[in-house]
């Protein structure tokens, strides 16, 4: 999960073949860095592989920055501008939002936009969930097919948008061609996805793994620096800081490991929990180093002992920060989520050690393991890299997605375009 990710050039356009040099998609996102967030950064990642792959890709979110650059996105009512613009060839249609309430963006302009879309439609329509803004908006327009969704995650917590939602999910899950979990276990303990399980693929989440196998010089001196500065171990934590993340534990957990924990990320949780830091005895050996570059997060990642990920929820339905981990080497910490993709995609004892949730004792009891242990840090160390080339690739995971794409009967009839 990038924090403040460059745009950059992302890899050499490769030869695809005639029908997916031809295949035009739309991806209709919640946000698009430099924004942060896991389904924000898959956002990228995916149209950016299709791109590289030689589809013609396009994206539209909703702006999550104000007219001086700020990031507003848990300010209820900053207001945003329409925009456009491009991340190499992918163009991003950033639509203005008046207010957000509830978590739910209020953003007049959409409609219009996806409207003047449809009159030139792509191929396939590409929605990444949980998205209620987005999906108010596509239950205006039958036509807007055929439509493939990613399912991120359930509404866990916010029980009222829960309740708001679920019949406009169902709406919206109805029309879908193609459901696609981020994991083969999330659909067990999600009960809106056992509804549609003729629909169902599973289409693992990816990354660009280039940065972390091969970090630049900046990261590598980043690393270094974090190395001299503060006491070792490091450990690093990596997300927005909202509850499901656990941090909470984490710091609980400190308490009885040695070392520093680096925390990369902000969100609404933060002054909370530096408060916890203190009441816990532990505030001077927590960093709050908030958002980060690319190169300053592999560099985190290659000061560190171990990545920490004590999610406490099935909001997290992946973890996709555990997969810059594994490709840079780094043992993860993780949780047993009850049917979430977490511990799915670092296993337990293979390339990282897996705890159950809410148990802070048993967290800094695998931490501690990892510094004791003869040889258990460095086996863990050298299976994650194996696992992330194998499962987490962009460029597989842009493959797989060409593949859900064409067994649509729409999609397999459409001719290359010029």
């Amino acid at each position: 999960m990038h924090f403040i990710p460059e745009l950059k050039q992302f890899g050499r356009r490769h030869k695809g073949t005639a029908e997916r040099r031809g295949l035009r998609i739309c991806h209709l996102g919640k946000y698009y860095p430099p924004a942060s967030g896991g389904i924000e950064t898959h956002t990228q990642t995916l149209a950016r592989a299709q791109a590289v792959l030689g589809a013609h890709v396009s994206v539209v979110v909703v702006n999550h920055t104000d007219g001086r650059g700020h990031d507003v996105t848990f300010t209820r009512l900053a207001r945003t501008r329409n925009a456009v613009d491009y991340d190499e060839a992918i163009c991003i249609n950033r639509v203005g939002r008046l207010a957000c309430v509830g978590r739910l963006d209020l953003v007049p302009r959409l409609p219009r936009l996806l409207g003047e879309l449809l009159r030139d439609p792509p191929d396939v329509w590409h929605l990444h969930a949980p998205n209620p803004t987005m999906m108010l908006s596509i239950l205006l327009f039958p036509r807007l097919r055929p439509l493939v969704i990613t399912h991120h995650s359930d509404i866990v917590r916010q029980r009222v948008l829960k309740r708001f939602v679920r019949p406009l999910e169902r709406n919206i899950y109805r029309r879908a061609s193609r459901i696609l979990a981020t994991s083969p276990v999330y659909v067990f303990g999600s009960e809106l996805l056992r509804e549609f399980e003729d629909k169902l693929e599973a289409l693992p989440l990816g990354l660009d793994l280039t940065p972390f196998s091969d970090p630049s010089p900046a990261a590598i001196a980043h690393a270094a620096a974090l190395k001299r500065r503060y006491t070792g171990p490091i450990w690093v934590s990596v997300g927005r800081l909202v509850y499901y993340k656990g941090l909470h534990l984490a710091l609980d957990a400190l308490r009885l490991v040695p070392g520093t924990l680096l925390v990369i990320g902000t969100g609404p949780m933060e002054a909370e929990w530096k408060r916890q830091a203190e009441q816990l005895g532990v505030a001077n050996r927590v960093i709050w180093f908030g958002a980060a570059t690319a190169d300053e997060l592999v560099g985190a990642y290659r000061a560190a002992t171990a990545l920490w990920f004590p999610s406490t929820a099935r909001s997290e339905g992946f973890g996709l920060v555990q997969v810059e981990a594994m490709a840079r080497g780094l043992p993860v910490i993780n949780t047993r989520v009850p049917n979430s993709g977490v511990a799915w995609a670092c296993r337990n004892e293979r390339e990282g050690l897996t705890v159950p949730v809410n148990d802070s004792p048993a967290f800094a009891a695998a931490a501690m393991r990892l510094i004791k242990e003869p040889g258990l840090h460095k086996r863990l160390a050298a299976a994650g890299p194996t696992r992330a080339a194998a499962e987490f690739d962009w460029l597989r995971m842009a493959e797989r997605s060409f593949e859900i794409y064409r067994s649509l009967e729409s999609v397999s009839r459409v001719a290359p375009h010029a």
